[in-house]
């Protein structure tokens, strides 16, 4: 059964107040009884009647709270029925008056109250049943959406480490038979790289376990790994201010982007270049730039596996609240602008 929420029973039994109040005016009007004794027997009535709809269809289908056309109608009748009786009897309690008082002595009129019960029972359970089913969809929907958006992030996660773990052990193999003291560093390097993985990989974005701090680490150890390889070819900067060490990002954000910077900038170059990765606090969001000083390209160049994951992975944690500016010119290297939501973080 769907755990009970005080405030949605509160509003349903808010409307069947309201309800039974217009009921009671409409009668008064018509018949010209005192208001006061109409409202009680409408209040009686008309709250046992809800009760024993929404409570019975909860019982009959706890999953969905419906059970289904047949079985919702016999419940109405039967719960109308029912609760006519109990909330005439309670009714006459509270007034002083004989018990079975007005079915003894205006039978007609008992009849068309029931009849009118009927219609509002009836209504009431159509109105009531159909908002909670509606609410449950939209539920459903949700949750198949964020289930949805995790597998992707965790495919296209798996995605990545074969590319770069495959890379550097091509690598590795080249440098063993010929400076075997670079391989050994590298391969430190690589078991660093692959430890702290293994614990982004575990890390939920969504839950903040992984944090801006924890990516420029990784981005550190992957930068390290690629200069034992490039030697004095490649140099990097990290700008990360304390402040923003602690924002979630989702796990492998920034690497595909670094990657693009040496393996389509700096690789090509003799001389080399740099790679500068940075973070600021830009009003509300938060901006992180990867930019390189290699080779560069045309503008409008296709964009490359990097830039399309990095931007389907935006568009997956942050729908519709995040983007990426790409930039490149011949000789001038690339330059890419992420902008993200800024979480408040609390300070540990």
């Amino acid at each position: 059964m769907p755990p009970l929420k005080p405030r949605a029973i509160a509003h349903r039994v808010f409307v069947v107040v309201v309800v039974n109040t217009v009921i009671a005016l409409v009668i008064t009007a018509v018949r010209g009884d005192a208001f006061g004794v109409n409202v009680v027997y409408s209040q009686c009535i008309g709250l046992l009647i809800w009760a024993f709809i929404d409570g019975g269809r909860q019982v009959l289908d706890p999953s969905r709270g419906w059970p289904g056309a047949p079985k919702m109608a016999a419940l109405v009748v039967s719960s109308v029925l029912l609760a006519y009786a109990a909330g005439s009897v309670f009714a006459n309690l509270l007034l002083g008056r004989e018990l079975l008082a007005s079915l003894n002595k205006v039978p007609r009129a008992t009849l068309g109250f029931v009849l009118m019960s009927l219609a509002a029972g009836g209504f009431g359970a159509y109105y009531f049943t159909s908002r909670a089913l509606l609410a449950n969809a939209r539920l459903a929907q949700e949750e198949a959406q964020r289930q949805a958006s995790e597998a992707r992030l965790k495919l296209l996660e798996s995605q990545l480490e074969p590319h770069m773990l495959f890379n550097t052990l091509a690598n590795l193999r080249m440098l063993i038979g010929t400076d075997p003291a670079r391989a050994t560093a590298m391969l430190d390097r690589l078991n660093q790289f692959l430890r702290a993985t293994l614990v982004a990989s575990r890390a939920e974005a969504g839950a903040g376990q992984h944090t801006l701090g924890a990516e420029f680490d990784r981005l550190r150890d992957y930068l390290e790994l690629m200069a034992v390889r490039m030697g004095p070819r490649l140099r990097y900067t990290l700008d990360l201010p304390d402040t923003l060490a602690r924002q979630p990002v989702p796990p492998l954000l920034l690497q595909p982007l670094v990657e693009n910077c040496i393996r389509h900038g700096l690789e090509p170059s003799l001389q080399g270049g740099e790679v500068r990765v940075s973070a600021r606090r830009h009003g509300g969001t938060l901006e992180l730039e990867v930019a390189d000083t290699g080779v560069g390209c045309e503008p409008d160049a296709p964009a490359g596996f990097g830039l399309t994951q990095v931007r389907e992975r935006l568009a997956t944690a942050y729908p519709g609240q995040a983007g990426l500016v790409w930039q490149a010119h011949p000789g001038q290297g690339t330059r890419a602008l992420l902008t993200l939501p800024l979480h408040e973080v609390c300070t540990p």
